[in-house]
C-alpha cells in the first residue's frame, strides 16, 4: 500500500484527482487537518489498500508544517509520494469566475492577491512533490489520464507538460504561448478546390501539406531545436510549455503541422503531450 498526498493550488483540480483515485480503489479522505496527519498516517499504514489525503490551504498557516512531517515519516519507510497540482493565474482565475466559488483566501482581498499569497504558503510543499501536475491547459479526460499514469499506473512521469496549439493569425496568436511559429510560407490548401472546405484534421489535406518537402524540412528542424530545448526547460523548473503554430486561418497548415509535431513528441515518449486546434471551428472564411 502507498499514502498519496494530493495537494497544490486552490482551483487547480484536487477534486477531481481525488475522484479519479477514488475510482481507483484508493481510500480517500479531503482536507485533513494537519495535525492529524501524522497520526492519521500510522493508524494507517498496515492498511491493504492505497490512500488519498487531500490537504491544501484551507489548513491554514499549518500547511506550513506538513513539508516537515513528511520528510520525518518518509525517514521511518513509509511509503508517502506528493502530487502537486499547478496552473497559471489566469486559468485560476478563469474557473473561479466560471464557477463562482470563493477562494479559501480571498475573504479579506481580491482574486488575483490571494492565488499570490497561497503560491507562497505552498512554495514548501511544492518544492518537496514528487510530481508537479500543471492543469492550465488539460481538459477533466487528460488530466484523469495524466493521473493514471502518474499514480494508478506509476509510469514513468515528466514534470514538464507540452501543449502543441494550432490558430490562424487572423484570429489573433495564443496568447499564453511560449514559442510562436509561422507556417504561412507552405503551400495553402484552402485554394485547392477539393480540398478548400476540408481542415488539417482530414488525411487529404495532412498529406497535401506535409508531401510537400519544405514541410517536412521545417517539421524535422523544428523538431530538434524543440528536442534540444526541453531538457533545458525542465532544468530551469518549467513545467508548462505552450507551442503555437500559426497560419493565416487555423484550418489547414497550421493543424497539419502541429499534427506533424505532435506525433514526432509523443514518440519519444518523454514527456507528456497534447494537441489542441484553437480555431478549426470558427466560421468558414
Amino acid at each position: 500500500m502507498k499514502f498519496v498526498i494530493v495537494t497544490g493550488l486552490s482551483g487547480a483540480g484536487k477534486s477531481s484527482v481525488l475522484r479519479v483515485l477514488e475510482d481507483a480503489h484508493y481510500y480517500c479522505v479531503d482536507n485533513l487537518p494537519v495535525p492529524l496527519f501524522d497520526k492519521f498516517i500510522k493508524l494507517k499504514k498496515d492498511s491493504l489498500e492505497n490512500i488519498a489525503i487531500g490537504m491544501d490551504i484551507r489548513s491554514g498557516k499549518e500547511i506550513r508544517n506538513l513539508g516537515n512531517i513528511v520528510k520525518k515519516l518518509k525517514a521511518e519507510n513509509i511509503d508517502i509520494e506528493i502530487l502537486f497540482l499547478d496552473a497559471s493565474e489566469a486559468s485560476l482565475i478563469r474557473r473561479y469566475k466560471e464557477t463562482r466559488r470563493v477562494h479559501p483566501l480571498s475573504y479579506n482581498t481580491n482574486i488575483e492577491e490571494a492565488i499570490k499569497n497561497e503560491r507562497v504558503e505552498m512554495d514548501s510543499l511544492r518544492k518537496i512533490a514528487d510530481y508537479i501536475l500543471d492543469t492550465s491547459n488539460l481538459l477533466i479526460r487528460e488530466l484523469r489520464e495524466k493521473v493514471q499514469e502518474i499514480v494508478v499506473k506509476n509510469e514513468e512521469f515528466s514534470n514538464l507538460m507540452i501543449s502543441v496549439v494550432s490558430f490562424g493569425f487572423k484570429y489573433g496568436i495564443v496568447l499564453d504561448a511560449d514559442l510562436v511559429f509561422d507556417v504561412r510560407f507552405l503551400p495553402n490548401p484552402f485554394y485547392v478546390a477539393e480540398l478548400k472546405n476540408h481542415t488539417g484534421e482530414d488525411e487529404s489535406v495532412y498529406s497535401y501539406v506535409m508531401d510537400n518537402e519544405e514541410a517536412k524540412t521545417f517539421v524535422n528542424k523544428l523538431y530538434d531545436m524543440i528536442d534540444f530545448l526541453l531538457p533545458r526547460y525542465r532544468k530551469e523548473g518549467k513545467n508548462n510549455l505552450v507551442i503555437a503554430i500559426g497560419c493565416t486561418g487555423g484550418k489547414h497548415r497550421s493543424i497539419s503541422v502541429a499534427r506533424a509535431l505532435y506525433y514526432k513528441l509523443k514518440e519519444k515518449g518523454e514527456y507528456g503531450v497534447r494537441l489542441e486546434h484553437r480555431d478549426v471551428k470558427r466560421e468558414k472564411r
